[in-house]
This record gives structure tokens, sequence and C-alpha cells, in this order.
């Protein structure tokens, strides 16, 4: 299916809708100010904070919902309105930690490249070839190996990420970009400050932190587990496709119904890749609508938890191994 005819085949699932926008805001906003409220009057009271930080994973699965909502305004998918989806999204930036207009440019990179094996470092998981690694030095290894642990990749990682990377200014001279940071750092140290000078920054801590590592965590493991099973596709620049590194690339995650819900249908990733321009309320329209679009890896919750273990791509078999096949295969 050739990329004209799949553009006219979607093309009537584009238009984003204010009403669904609207109503999507309310009802992810409003919750998640609802549920840190809760929090707070938890530990006020005095419930264990072992109990608090169980009910925290309620909070940040609404936090995980307003990144997706934030990468929507990213893709200019959510409102019709530039300027104000813009503005949108950088107010949900400042509550996810992440510079939208940075971020922004970053994600569109990743859409550009997805797949391609000569243009991996922007916006993707850090992932050698066999060749490479066999190649690296052993200090590299070592890095590399650390990297893909399960600990720091879906752990430590996002938690640095979200918290300290995306704090910092990269190498750039464009000023929107610096400004952009400046906003972002701005809006996030004055909810700090608000929250201080009322209730104290021991119970924001106490609070946000693992709200946002929590969240951070979940969103690292579903864009994981989108762009990395076995038989994902990687092909070198010459003869790489963007349909092919769409449908062949991206995975399905099905997921329960509340849990597809919290997540914004982002589990269709194969259509969020095939156009960037869907809405998260129409993508699984367009999913449901051509059975060509079910071709892609289709993973459950149960089936994706191996994936973790993945650690190379192998050029000759053309898939994602572990560490133990890679030991075993070139011993």
């Amino acid at each position: 299916m050739n990329k004209t005819t799949i553009n006219k085949s979607i093309r009537p699932f584009i238009n984003p809708s204010y009403t669904k926008a609207i109503i999507q805001i309310i009802n992810t906003i409003i919750p998640y100010a609802a549920l840190l409220l809760a929090m707070y009057y938890m530990i006020y009271f005095g419930v264990p904070y072992g109990v608090v930080l169980l009910f925290s994973i309620i909070p940040a699965l609404f936090l995980v919902r307003i990144f997706i909502l934030f990468h929507d305004c990213t893709h200019s998918s959510f409102m019709k309105n530039k300027t104000v989806m813009n503005i949108v999204g950088t107010v949900f930036g400042i509550l996810v930690f992440t510079p939208y207009q940075r971020w922004k440019k970053e994600h569109a990179i990743h859409h550009q490249t997805v797949g391609n094996i000569d243009k991996r470092g922007t916006g993707d998981i850090w992932t050698m070839t066999v060749e490479e690694y066999k190649a690296s030095s052993r200090l590299k290894r070592i890095g590399y190996r650390l990297y893909r642990n399960p600990l720091v990749l879906f752990v430590i990682g996002p938690a640095y990420v979200f918290l300290i990377s995306e704090r910092l200014p990269r190498k750039t001279r464009n000023r929107w970009y610096i400004l952009d940071l400046l906003i972002n750092n701005a809006g996030v140290l004055a909810i700090i400050l608000i929250v201080s000078l009322t209730i104290g920054f021991k119970y924001y801590a106490m609070i946000q932190l693992p709200v946002i590592i929590i969240a951070a965590s979940l969103g690292v493991w579903l864009f994981y587990v989108q762009h990395q099973y076995e038989e994902v596709y990687w092909e070198e620049q010459q003869t790489w496709d963007n349909v092919d590194a769409a449908i062949l690339g991206s995975s399905v995650y099905k997921l329960p119904w509340l849990l597809n819900w919290f997540t914004s249908n982002i589990g269709y990733h194969n259509i969020h890749h095939l156009n960037a321009r869907i809405p998260n309320y129409t993508i699984k329209k367009v999913y449901k609508s051509n059975a060509y679009f079910r071709k892609s890896k289709t993973v459950g919750i149960f089936s994706s938890i191996p994936l973790g273990r993945l650690f190379l791509y192998d050029n000759i078999h053309k898939e994602l191994i572990s560490y133990r096949k890679f030991k075993k295969r070139y011993a």
C-alpha cells in the first residue's frame, strides 16, 4: 500500500476537534489536580507513606495522559488553532517537566528517522548493532550494558531525563529554544515556590517526585515497547521506506480499555507514525478502518515484558536479540 493511497484513506480522520480537545483537557487536568490534593491530605492526616506511594500510581497515570496530550500538541494534531495549541502545549510541558519547542523539534527528527539504521541517535532508545558492539572499546561496552539494564533504562534513566536533563540547555544558538527552556524552568519553579509557600516544600517533594518518576518510567516503557521488539524494522538509508518504517517498525500495544484511555490511544503507534497529524481521539478509528493497518506487530501487556531484555540489533538475522542470544550466537 503506497503513501498516496494511505493518505487518501486517513484524510477524513485528520481534522482536530476543539470540543474533543477541551473535553480531554477537563477530564485530565481536573482529576490530576484533585488526586494531588488527595495525596496531600493523606500525608497531612498521617496515612502511612507506603500507602500514599501506592496511591500515587493513579495521578501518575493521569500525568502520562497529560504527556500524550502534550505530544499531540507538538504534532499540531490536538487543536486547529496553532497559537492556542502552542500555548496549551507549553502549559502541558510545564506539568510534565518538558520544554515544548525543544521536544517538538527532537521528536520530529524521531519521526523522520524511525527505522533508519544510519540515522539513529535523536529521540531514540540507544540501540547498537552486533558489529558496533563487537568493535567497541571495553569501556563503551560496559556503558551500553549499563544503559540497557532495565533498572537504568526504565527507572533511573527516565527520572534523570525529566528531572535533570530537561532542565539543562542544549548546544544551540536558537533563541526560541533557549526562551522555551527558560519558560519551562520558570513554570516548574513557580509551581514549586507556590506550593512550598502554601503547604511546604516537603509536601511538594513527597507528592510530586513519586508521581513524576512513576509517570516517566511508564512513558519510557510505552515508547520502548512501540519500537523495540524482535522483528522490528531497521534498514539502511538507501532501502529505508517511511511506510514500512511505520507499519513494520512501530507496534500496536494492545492495552485494556482503561489503560488505553490513560495513554490516549498511543498504543496504535503504527498509525501515529503513518501520519502524526491524526489526533489521539480518532487514531483507533483509523486503525480499524483498513486491514492493512493491522499488519503491524501486536504486543500485549504480558507478551511485552520479555522485550525488556532485548540488547542488540543483529544485521545478519534482521532482529533485535538479547544479550544471552548474542553470547550464544557470536561466542
